[in-house]
Formats: structure tokens, C-alpha cells, sequence
């Protein structure tokens, strides 16, 4: 169990990170998020099974197609709808709409049923610790800590990764200063697109693919998000850690019907009694 935790929690930092960023800079739930980890593993299955390609082809075809696609909704659905002068909560109905637009296209095409692109011979995989794992889990674990370790190192040693976060910290100080918020939106929206599809890669090497993985995948990362707090990594990782072993805990002990209603209890004790989570602190931002 404690490999299946692990892995879940790498999971589920990769999706909270992607979702924070652009948390961060859009102010809104970008809702139709959720499409970026559903449509880069259809992709995936289209391109390798379907089409008969190399699958190492096609996570990065995968990849381009949902980064390009979440580019152009930014562009033309999201900055219109700004100009328009939409509030925050609009904004997010407007992100929910998109996503059921979306999700509906996806099991038109694809249909509803489970899918999978895994084509290759399966093995029982290698005992490690008195446990045995996968060269999926393998690949998992170690896609998911150099994406984290390169995102990490591009926003903090980056000149794109600083406007990004000044930007999102005051939008009327950055552009004072001279820095360009279209250009660090579009930076942001790539970044956490490409992450999430990422993500939902992995998710469906290991699990398999619905059309609706990518929603309740993407609750669980902000829930993970909002009990890790606004502050570091560290945070964000206990968070993880925390929604996963209490899920696979409920699991293992009650039901796995269980998951979702202990991922949705432990965020209500949190909000109640702990609202900045373990971080404690609230998102500070510059003023002029």
C-alpha cells in the first residue's frame, strides 16, 4: 500500500502544482483544467494504438496538442470574457461550461468506456522492499520528481518563472514595471497545461482512461491544494501526502466507495479549523 501512496502523492502534486500556477495568475478556477489530463491520454491512445505510432512519439505529440489547445481557449474565450470585464465567479462558470463542451466531445469520439494504450507484454514487475513494482510505476516516479524538480527550478531561476509570480502577486505593479501580463499568462497557461497532461499521461499508463478521469483527478489536486496552503513546496507536498494515505487508508480499512467522501471531509476539517492550511498563511500580495 505504501507504493500506491507514494505514487499518488506524486500524482497529486503534479496536478496541484499545475492547477496553482494558474490559480495564481488567471484568479479564477480554470475548471476546463481538467480537459488538459483527459485529452493528452486520449491523445496518447489515438496516436500509438489507433494510428499504430511510437509511443514515445506520441506523449509529446500528446503533450503540443492539449498545451495548444489550452493556449488558444486563453487567447480567445478567456481574454475576451476579461475584457468584457467578467467577474471571477463568471469566469468560472464560463470554465465549467467549457469543460462540459469539451468532455462531452471527448466520449463522442472516444465513447465512455475504459480505454488504454497499454499494448506492451505485462510483466509482475521487480521486488523492491518486499514489495513489487511496476516499470510504469518506475517511469512514474521518476517522470513525476524531475518535472517537479525542473518546474520548480524554471520559476525560481528563470526570468519568465519571476514575472510569472510578479505578475501574479500585482498585475498593476508588473506592468508598471514594464512586464508584459499577456506574455506571462500564456508562459503560465503552457507550463501548467503541459504539467497536467503530464499527469494524466502517467495516470493512464498505470489506471487506464474515462472521459471523466480528468475531473476527479483534478478535485483531488485542489483539494490537495488547499490543504497544503499558499506557501512552499513542502506544504503542498504534506497535503498530498496526507489526501492520499487518508484515501487509500479508507480503503483498505472501510470501502474503496470510501475515497472520494474521505478526500471532501478531510478539506471541510481543514476549512473549519485550519482555513490557510498547513502553510498558515494567506496569499500576500505587493501593493503600490
Amino acid at each position: 500500500m505504501e507504493l500506491f501512496i507514494i505514487i499518488d502523492t506524486l500524482w497529486l502534486i503534479l496536478i496541484a502544482l499545475s492547477f496553482r500556477g494558474l490559480y495564481y495568475i488567471l484568479s479564477f478556477f480554470h475548471i476546463a483544467h481538467a480537459v488538459s489530463l483527459t485529452l493528452a491520454a486520449y491523445m496518447v491512445y489515438t496516436a500509438s494504438v489507433l494510428w499504430g505510432g511510437s509511443l514515445w512519439l506520441a506523449v509529446p505529440l500528446a503533450i503540443a496538442v492539449v498545451v495548444l489547445l489550452m493556449l488558444g481557449i486563453n487567447q480567445w474565450v478567456y481574454r475576451p470574457l476579461k475584457r468584457h470585464g467578467l467577474e471571477s465567479w463568471q469566469m468560472m462558470i464560463a470554465s465549467l461550461g467549457l469543460y462540459v463542451v469539451l468532455q462531452n466531445v471527448i466520449s463522442m469520439i472516444w465513447g465512455d468506456s475504459t480505454l488504454s494504450f497499454r499494448t506492451w507484454e505485462i510483466k509482475v514487475g521487480h521486488e523492491f522492499m518486499g514489495a513489487y513494482i511496476t516499470d510504469v510505476q518506475i517511469i512514474t516516479i521518476m517522470s513525476s520528481v524531475i518535472l517537479l524538480f525542473l518546474s520548480h527550478l524554471f520559476m525560481q531561476r528563470t526570468s519568465i518563472g519571476r514575472q510569472i509570480k510578479a505578475v501574479a502577486s500585482n498585475p498593476e505593479l508588473s506592468r508598471v514595471l514594464g512586464i508584459s501580463e499577456t506574455k506571462a499568462i500564456a508562459w503560465s497557461v503552457g507550463i501548467g497545461t503541459g504539467l497536467a497532461a503530464c499527469a494524466g499521461i502517467l495516470i493512464a499508463a498505470d489506471i487506464d482512461m474515462t472521459p471523466t478521469m480528468g475531473f476527479n483527478w483534478l478535485l483531488y489536486g485542489v483539494v490537495a491544494m488547499i490543504i497544503g496552503g499558499m506557501g512552499r513546496m513542502r506544504y503542498l507536498l504534506l497535503g498530498a501526502l496526507l489526501l492520499a494515505t487518508a484515501q487509500h487508508l479508507s480503503a483498505y480499512y472501510i470501502d474503496s466507495k470510501w475515497m472520494n467522501a474521505t478526500a471532501y471531509i478531510i478539506l471541510i476539517v481543514f476549512l473549519y479549523f485550519r482555513p490557510y492550511g498547513f502553510s498558515g498563511k494567506q496569499l500576500k500580495k505587493a501593493e503600490i
